[in-house]
């Protein structure tokens, strides 16, 4: 057995264990929050709503709590990780750039102000109620794909060889953008500004099975366009040179690949806010894992699996209360990124 047909079998394995893992922490993650239900209410309310069977007295609440009000949050929880890390990974390399990801690169920050534009100047208007579910995600596409123009503008036709003002250019322009952001709060109405002060932090506490559909139909659909150029992708890691003597248009590939993880992030921000440095962290944690390879798959479960988990210490952390994801991943991330850092030096 050749070399390679090890490593696509060991990668098959791996891949099922995650997804076998992932499967588990759906049903545990569903027994934490403020109703105290153990993993097996949670399997019994499953086993009656897929056979009929297993239902108890009290079940009644315990499903409508599971089926309603956990699972659409844990699923997108779930959405948003793998989304947000394969967009992280796919920037990393087109970019070639380590610490890249949708947060330092300004596109979560464009996104998020797109949204809150759409919040606050339009929510009034009869006109966004109608199409709320069209209008934000669209005002955060506006916004990321103004982020991404930006960079690509002050980086200039030479942007591979100029990681580091990518870089300083993407951070820059989050910062104009949250400044802009902030602006627009501080000009909005008290009870404007509370709700999109937490949501523009991060959650998942307005998860529900009709606003589900549309983050999990765009990360599918661009995961299947990401794997459909994975060869091109993986060739761009070895240089632009080397790329375009292997027949592939790095401009244009590289365009496309920033344009689709704007509108990744654009429609994740819309739904969940701002959520930083998962596309920093896990793309890193897989490739020390499993060095040498390119396993976008394993990128996407394992960022999954880490949001479940981290909206499960949101939730559970302080009693009576639940924290922003952002605040949490902002925490973990910027250790990580110190730690990047001193790596690299």
């Amino acid at each position: 057995m050749t070399v390679a047909v090890k490593s696509g079998l060991h990668q098959v394995w791996v891949n099922l264990s995650l997804l076998i893992i992932s499967l588990v922490s759906l049903v545990a993650a569903a027994s934490f929050g403020a109703a105290d239900l153990s993993f097996v209410d949670v399997l019994s309310v499953l086993e009656h709503k897929a056979f009929g069977s297993g239902v108890s007295e009290g079940a009644g609440i315990a499903e409508r709590i599971i089926i309603e009000l956990r699972f659409p949050r844990i699923l997108l929880a779930f959405t948003a990780g793998a989304g947000l890390s394969m967009a992280g990974s796919v920037l990393q390399t087109v970019t070639r750039n380590p610490l890249a990801d949708p947060y330092l690169f300004g596109i979560s920050s464009g996104a998020s102000f797109g949204a809150v534009v759409v919040l606050t100047l339009f929510s009034s208007s009869g006109l966004f109620e109608r199409y709320e579910w069209l209008s934000l995600p669209l005002g955060a596409f506006i916004g990321a794909g103004l982020s991404v123009l930006m960079v690509l503008s002050l980086c200039g036709r030479t942007m591979s060889s100029q990681i580091e003002r990518m870089l300083l250019s993407g951070v820059a322009i989050s910062f104009m953008f949250g400044a802009l952001t902030s602006l627009l709060l501080y000009f909005s109405s008290p009870q404007a500004a509370a709700s999109v002060l937490f949501w523009s932090l991060g959650s998942f506490a307005k998860a529900g099975w009709d606003t589900l559909l549309l983050p999990f139909a765009v990360v599918s659909f661009s995961t299947v366009i990401i794997l459909l150029f994975k060869r091109q992708i993986m060739a761009m890691r070895a240089g632009d040179e080397t790329a375009h003597t292997l027949g592939v248009n790095v401009a244009r590939l590289r365009l496309q690949m920033l344009l689709l993880c704007s509108f990744i992030t654009a429609i994740l921000v819309a739904n969940c806010g701002g959520i930083g440095f998962v596309g920093l962290m896990i793309p890193h944690t897989v490739r020390m894992l499993f060095p040498g390879y390119f396993p976008l798959l394993t990128t996407a479960l394992f960022g999954g699996l880490f949001m479940i988990w981290i909206d499960v210490l949101a939730r559970t952390l302080l009693s009576h209360q639940e924290l922003p994801i952002g605040i949490i991943t902002a925490v973990i991330g910027s250790v990580f990124f110190l730690a990047i850092l001193g790596r690299k030096k």
